[in-house]
């Protein structure tokens, strides 16, 4: 409706001074989403469910699938046969971009080129607005961090067509490397060092071999040695499981500015700590950084599917979206859309907020539960995951890993055990001490992680099952020792 229509509305159906009161709401409304629409900025209180279904129902009905006079001859025209897919999708149906570019606006989808724009502002917004405001462009992709990362790494490429090497500070998560070999680069693995010296770690801990540390020799000799012009990038990670740290990014992006050398960070769900969020813009400010890569399910809490393509100026990420092949789902954006204009700026960092004091729970709680075992926190530069050594679990016949099963049968999802015993090849690439970032870790552990939306209820039921799984492995692997 509009003020037309409502002038339209004779006395018979309701009485004036009700459709008064009515239109008032209605023009409320409309002003929000008008306000949206012209700034493109965050609301900084979030919206209600019903208003951002009249909002989405607004726009979908710009998209040619949804015109009462459509007459669609084409071989795409956006039917949806399943009243049931057509209600999940709000009737958008058309997708977003075109064949060629992630952000090109569709004839058919005025209303789905709006969407996806509108959230690529949004979350630009957003990342700017937890830490990083020099952050100057960001693109939804609905495709997983892996093969966005791969893709990101293709679009790097193609200003560096000549080079065939990415530079690579080792995390053992298949989709990194996985990431680098279907962009149809090499990867250098550069494994990370053990610091001797932990006087600068924050947790009062005895002196340890932890935490991690980024080989900063061993990337620029690899530099110097295969040539600054055969290199893609470098490519390296903030956000892992614990024991091992961020990358020094900041350092890195010294070291790319220095040989003029790309620079992509794996930033996977990074974008739910203050922390990682100041490295990634002190590391802009100082050095190079030309993209870094986060999920949106784990930063955004939705369906898994999407990630965010964001950097420092607009040349990586307009390359990663002129590089994606024919149109795109329109799904994650959508899903991104509602649940930032739900959350709000206020939402959002009230999230994150309620994440750090969770994490400081969880810190503690296994802290304790660790000494009344004998075992130790390992200590890491790490602000949502914590690992826990199981240096007295361990025998010549213990199988650590039954630790991990044994959590899950009881609900616990999330916790990993490493032995330091396993090693893995992926694509003729062997990574001895499988798990443990670092060929060079020794310490059994499992880790534990406080991130976004987890709930102190959760921590407490944790650290509990925790407890009794670990009395009963002792109690029935461990018999044999004194």
């Amino acid at each position: 409706m509009n003020d037309n229509t409502v002038k339209a509305i004779a006395n018979v159906l309701v009485p004036q001074n009700y459709l008064a009161l009515a239109n008032d709401a209605r023009q409320e409304r409309d002003k929000q989403i008008k306000i949206l629409l012209e700034q493109r900025k965050l609301p900084r209180s979030g919206w209600s469910e019903p208003m951002i279904e009249y909002f989405i129902s607004e726009i979908a009905l710009m998209d040619s699938n949804n015109f009462p006079s459509r007459c669609g001859v084409g071989e795409r025209e956006g039917r949806i046969i399943c009243g049931l897919v057509r209600q999940r999708h709000y009737n958008f149906a058309h997708g977003i971009g075109r064949s060629g570019n992630l952000t090109d606006a569709q004839p058919k989808a005025a209303g789905s080129t709006i969407m996806a724009n509108l959230t690529n502002s949004l979350v630009r917004d957003l990342i700017r607005s937890v830490g990083i405001p020099t952050c100057t462009h960001a693109l939804v992709v609905p495709m997983a961090t892996g093969m966005t990362m791969m893709l990101t790494l293709r679009a790097v490429h193609t200003e560096r067509p000549s080079s065939r090497f990415v530079l690579w500070s080792r995390v053992d998560q298949q989709s990194c490397i996985k990431s680098i070999l279907a962009a149809g680069l090499t990867p250098i693995i550069i494994d990370s060092l053990l610091e001797e010296d932990n006087r600068e770690i924050e947790l009062c801990v005895p002196r340890q071999t932890y935490p991690y540390a980024t080989d900063l020799h061993g990337f620029a000799s690899k530099i110097e040695e295969l040539g600054a012009t055969q290199i893609c990038c470098i490519l390296s990670t903030t956000s892992c499981f614990a024991p091992r740290g961020s990358d020094d990014i900041i350092e890195l992006g010294k070291l790319c500015q220095t040989y003029n050398i790309p620079h992509v960070v794996n930033n996977a769900y990074g974008l739910q700590s203050s922390y990682l969020c100041h490295q990634l813009n002190q590391g802009s400010r100082t050095g190079r950084i030309d993209a870094f890569v986060q999920s949106t399910d784990k930063n955004l809490l939705v369906p898994v599917g999407g990630a965010i393509v964001a950097g420092f100026n607009t040349s990586t990420v307009d390359a990663v979206a002129r590089m994606y092949p024919g149109r795109a789902s329109g799904s994650q954006s959508l899903d991104v859309l509602m649940t930032l204009l739900n959350l709000g700026v206020e939402g959002y960092k009230k999230l994150t907020v309620e994440r750090k004091q969770t994490h400081q729970l969880l810190l503690d709680g296994l802290a304790k539960l660790a000494e009344s075992h004998g075992e130790r926190i390992l200590p890491c530069r790490n602000p949502i995951s914590i690992a826990m050594s199981l240096d007295t679990f361990q025998n010549a016949s213990s199988r650590l890993e039954m630790i991990g099963s044994m959590l899950l049968k009881r609900g616990v999802s999330g916790c990993r055990v490493v032995t330091t015993a396993d090693s893995k090849t992926i694509e003729g690439h062997c990574f001895t001490r499988w798990g443990a970032h670092s060929s060079r870790a020794s310490t059994p552990y499992l880790t534990a992680s406080a991130s976004l939306g987890v709930q102190p209820a959760e921590v407490s039921a944790f650290l509990a099952k925790l407890d009794e799984v670990l009395r009963k492995y002792r109690s029935k692997h461990m018999a044999s020792q004194s």
